[in-house]
């Protein structure tokens, strides 16, 4: 059976966590038996599964848990999946994560919904911010941005 934390489960259906604990405890949401071996409450994927704000393969149902256990890739591919469906929202949880493992694709696309407000308010200082971590973890496209902020 698979199991997603309740951070993840707030952004796979777009609820709110006071919402989703809610369900939790009308019986609605069911958690995990063992949530004290993982130390954050890990919500029954199938519970939720209806409630979903975007359709899932089986394949991104393995991505997801993969991105719940801190892999910084499968964050950014998760992130890319949002964003493809339109929920930039969801993508920017995903994409933070990544970005604080130095994850500079991460760090690249999170500067790219900066400078378009894309699922946040728009903020160039950010953006640029982000653009400067990712190129200097050596990322082809933010070096590409410095290297044109320089020319101007």
């Amino acid at each position: 059976m698979h199991h997603v934390s309740l951070q993840a489960a707030t952004t796979l259906t777009e609820w709110s966590e006071r919402t989703l604990r809610r369900r939790i405890a009308d019986g609605t949401v069911k958690c995990s038996i063992d949530n004290q071996a993982h130390y954050k409450t890990m919500i029954c994927f199938e519970s939720i599964k209806s409630d979903l704000c975007l359709a899932l393969t089986l394949e991104n149902i393995d991505l997801i848990e993969k991105a719940d256990i801190g892999d910084a890739k499968a964050q950014n591919d998760l992130a890319l999946l949002f964003l493809e469906q339109h929920k930039p929202k969801s993508a920017i949880y995903w994409l933070e994560l990544a970005s604080k493992q130095q994850f500079s694709d991460a760090m690249q696309l999170l500067a790219e919904c900066y400078l378009a407000g894309n699922g946040l308010t728009k903020n160039e200082n950010l953006a640029l911010m982000w653009i400067a971590k990712a190129a200097s973890l050596g990322h082809s496209v933010a070096l590409a941005q410095i290297q044109s902020l320089r020319v101007n």
